[in-house]
């Protein structure tokens, strides 16, 4: 490995990297993803259980730990799969759960199996009826030919595996019960039989709490490196299992390990701090990072912020979205990817970075891809080891020059390599 161009300080970072244990992160994916959490959704048993695991976690690698709970509202939850049948006029049809029909966030909660004919949204007569919204037709367009419908059937595709993928931030509840078909069921119903279903969804208010971790304070006028991903995942169906392995538990699993490595004696320059911030409600609009970084600007905090969300699945390169006042940061990171090969792209990763840059700190996502977003396919064997290695190596590279004395070199990211 060459050291030619890197910062004095920097230049024993080849035994760093050589540190990292691909092998070590996919266990903790799989500890994660596994049944006993349920799929992580703030706010519940498997994510409070997340969190004590984790906390348990970073006292082991010698940080200084806090939980700092907060109230995530309205949290969607699907509280008992829905029961939905068809009849075309000769044959009748059970639709699969998370495949063929999920509850849409604007639905209303209809815990009753309500039955039917078929009609089309703005062609007839709506009352009684199940009506199929056209597609193209806004929600909103279609609640007003719905008066005295029992329900709106809407059209989503559904991901390479055939999984309709689940969001938990997203519309408030409208006055009916809203179904997603998936775009071939969509396309089989039509007028002429009939349609029963339920749509048993609730929204409730979510203990959450964010996990902190410190290893070292920065001394003044020194950099602060602050890691962050988010712990919590969409959840566990009624029914049907969602491990949130890449999503985010590959996210953590990166934070993890190259908190481990910078902790170290020696691993980072004098002076400069290390903490960690695992967050919850990240699926529910980003809630933990918001409170996070609220308190972070009340307090007059600055560190520099890495956020890791989805490092499961390496296409090309690696996404960056850089915020706030992040040009040394970003000079870093890039400097980094350089040094460890990993090609980097600049590409939105909408996620946790965003709430800090937006409260003025320096912030930086890294987005590394992932295999069955939101769906029963987030599974730890679809994680792979190379893309976990690849990325926290990337970290702790970016750490290690975030924290020499000089990290103003020029920013290339998105150029060819």
């Amino acid at each position: 490995m060459s050291t030619t161009g890197l910062p004095a300080p920097a230049r024993g970072l080849g035994a760093l990297l050589d540190a990292v244990s691909g092998a070590r992160m996919a266990t903790t994916v799989a500890t994660l993803a596994g049944e006993p959490f349920t799929g992580r959704r703030v706010g519940t048993a498997g994510g409070a259980a997340a969190r004590a695991w984790l906390t348990r976690h970073l006292r082991d690698l010698g940080a200084a730990v806090t939980v700092e709970p907060f109230t995530a509202p309205r949290v969607p939850e699907v509280y008992v799969a829905p029961a939905v049948e068809w009849h075309d006029g000769t044959a009748h049809h059970r639709l699969g759960f998370g495949r063929e029909v999920a509850v849409h966030l604007a639905s209303a909660d209809q815990p009753l199996v309500r039955r039917g004919e078929l009609a089309v949204a703005g062609a007839g007569d709506p009352t009684g009826r199940w009506l199929l919204v056209p597609a193209g037709m806004p929600l909103s367009d279609a609640y007003g030919h719905a008066h005295g419908a029992l329900g709106l059937l809407t059209g989503r595709r559904v991901d390479a595996e055939g999984w309709q993928y689940t969001m938990l931030a997203g519309p408030d509840p409208g006055p009916l019960p809203v179904l997603t078909l998936d775009t071939a069921m969509h396309a089989a119903v039509r007028p002429g039989g009939w349609f029963a279903a339920n749509t048993p969804i609730r929204r409730v208010d979510a203990a959450a709490a964010n996990v902190h971790a410190r290893w070292r304070t920065a001394a003044a006028g020194r950099p602060g490196l602050l890691l962050t991903a988010h712990y919590d995942g969409v959840g566990d169906h009624p029914g049907l299992r969602q491990p949130g392995a890449a999503d985010n538990g590959s996210g953590v699993a990166v934070v993890l390990e190259a908190a481990r490595v910078l902790a170290g004696a020696g691993a980072l320059p004098d002076g400069a701090g290390l903490s960690v911030a695992l967050l919850d409600g990240e699926e529910a609009g980003a809630l933990g990072s918001a409170h996070h970084a609220a308190r972070l600007r009340r307090a007059g905090a600055a560190p520099l912020v890495v956020n890791v969300d989805g490092a499961g699945r390496l296409d090309r390169a690696a996404a960056v979205e850089a915020g706030g006042p992040a040009h040394g940061l970003l000079a870093a990171l890039d400097q980094a990817g350089r040094h460890t090969g990993l090609p980097l792209a600049a590409g939105p990763v909408a996620s946790d970075n965003r709430r800090y840059a937006a409260a003025g700190l320096a912030a930086v996502g890294v987005g590394a891809g992932m295999a069955g977003y939101h769906s029963p396919a987030d599974t730890a064997d679809r994680v792979e080891t190379a893309t976990l290695t690849a990325v926290a190596r990337l970290v702790v590279a970016t750490g290690w020059l975030a924290g020499a004395t000089d990290t103003t070199v020029s920013s290339h990211i998105g150029d060819k390599r």
